[in-house]
């Protein structure tokens, strides 16, 4: 779609729907004001109630983002630091553990048995523990036991083990291969299963069907027992002043399941594709970490927030690999209202699905000079705050994502830890990330070796 839209404004991807490749579109699509809302797409994968992603109707968006705007309120990521800290944390223990020698000077390619640490599964393991302690206060240990392994109840009171990851990721495979056909949907998802790989991902699906159900339950029981905790859960069941809710079981589970999925899922991608980059950057890891020397002490084992938010180059690395590599690449399609809508100064019939990719809108050489190049310093300044507009990895206007403080908070404390503490190598200077579109970029291995930075050895604090 990048290549097409360098050649094409406006492509029609299906009998009614067009994709839209000039930047000026995103306020006629996304912003606010606009009338489009979001199309047929997201009720074809909708469950019996909707969450505040899928959810089609203005009205009850307005309601749910009143509902949940206060668990997502900035003041509250001061109360959630200390769950990403002892997250963090727990990480840094598996990578001391998985320490190798320093790769020698002149030596590009590490040993393979020196590849100790598949970063994007240890960030994957990261972003679901600590996603499931901000929303549920809920302790799944998987960064303690490197495994995502997850044991839940049925209805019948019977239980089965699976794995998280394995379950998530198989069940969003499926639905991106045929949502395209939103009328066709539910008979393509039984007929695909008579292929044995569809029928592998629609059963790892059914599984992860019962997972946020599960950790729902679970958080249930101990708000029934009189557990009040600052978080997502207690959101849902009281306003602010201690008023309950009374929302349907259906819509808090909704909510839960969308929680651990686009909750752990983008964050765990945008944290690997960051290193990546940054290794494969050296000038702009060496600047990073510069930074981060000066902001940080040595006994900083983890990152402390406070000290890390606002480095303007560490931010700059965050926001260009969410530029280049956009964790949900695809069109958010929306609807153009039944009296139809102007998008780039020419009317568009209603009932039109509309929509504009990230990637695509992140590409767009007009606005991103050398867009297919990592450049951290393209947003420092006040060139960097024009940028903002056309920046659309969390959507935009009233849709935009109500996570992305989180997002930005567990990614700034990863980050600047891990590259404060760490050196990497990659299998080779010419290795490259692979990956795979479904509803999200999803990564396959990074493979990578793992040793401490000189200051933190025992030679180092010696000679310090």
């Amino acid at each position: 779609m990048v290549e097409l839209h360098k050649k094409h404004p406006v492509i029609r991807i299906g009998p009614n729907s067009l994709s839209y490749g000039d930047t000026r579109a995103i306020k006629d699509i996304y912003g606010h004001g606009t009338k489009c809302t979001k199309d047929g797409q997201y009720l074809v994968t909708s469950g019996s109630h909707y969450h505040l992603a899928d959810v089609i109707d203005k009205p009850d968006h307005s309601r749910k983002r009143k509902v949940l705007s206060a668990a997502y309120a900035l003041k509250n990521l001061e109360e959630w630091e200390h769950k990403v800290a002892d997250k963090t944390a727990k990480m840094v223990e598996q990578f001391d553990k998985r320490c190798t020698a320093p790769l020698p000077k002149g030596q590009t390619v590490p040993n393979p048995e020196d590849l100790t640490v598949d970063y994007r599964k240890w960030a994957n393991f990261f972003s679901l523990d600590a996603i499931a302690d901000i929303g549920l206060s809920e302790l799944l240990g998987f960064l303690d036991t490197g495994d995502d392994l997850i044991t839940v109840r049925r209805p019948d009171g019977t239980s089965y083990t699976c794995h998280f990851r394995e379950c998530l990721y198989d069940n969003a495979r499926k639905q991106s291969h045929i949502v395209w056909s939103y009328d066709w949907y539910k008979v393509l998802d039984k007929l695909s299963n008579l292929i044995p790989r569809y029928n592998r991902m629609g059963a790892n699906g059914k599984l992860w069907d019962g997972i946020p159900p599960e950790l729902s339950l679970r958080r249930l029981e101990r708000y029934e027992r009189g557990e009040k905790q600052d978080d997502f859960f207690q959101a849902l069941m009281e306003d602010k002043n201690g008023h309950p809710n009374n929302l349907e079981w259906g819509e808090i589970v909704a909510e839960v399941s969308i929680m651990m999925n686009a909750g752990s899922v983008t964050t765990a991608i945008a944290i690997t594709n960051v290193l990546y980059q940054l290794i494969k950057n050296p000038d702009a890891m060496r600047k990073v970490r510069e930074e981060l020397d000066a902001a940080l002490d040595d006994d900083d084992v983890v990152a402390p927030y406070d000290k890390v938010k606002h480095l303007p180059y560490m931010r700059a690395c965050l926001d260009e690999s969410l530029r280049l590599h956009p964790p949900t690449p695809q069109g958010l399609p929306r609807e153009t209202p039944a009296e139809g809508a102007q998008i780039l100064g020419d009317w568009v019939a209603g009932g039109t699905s509309v929509a504009m990719s990230a990637l695509v809108a992140h590409r767009d050489e007009k606005v991103y000079p050398q867009a297919d190049t990592f450049i951290p310093d393209r947003w420092l300044g006040e060139q960097g705050k024009a940028l903002q507009p056309y920046f659309i990895t969390f959507s935009a206007g009233a849709r935009g994502c109500i996570g992305r403080n989180i997002s930005y908070l567990e990614q700034a404390v990863v980050l600047a830890t891990m590259v404060h503490r760490y050196e990497f190598a990659l299998p080779s200077p010419s290795w490259e990330m692979q990956r795979e579109e479904t509803m999200n970029w999803l990564l396959k291995d990074m493979p990578v070796k793992v040793w401490l930075r000189e200051k933190f050895t025992a030679a180092g604090k010696e000679e310090a």
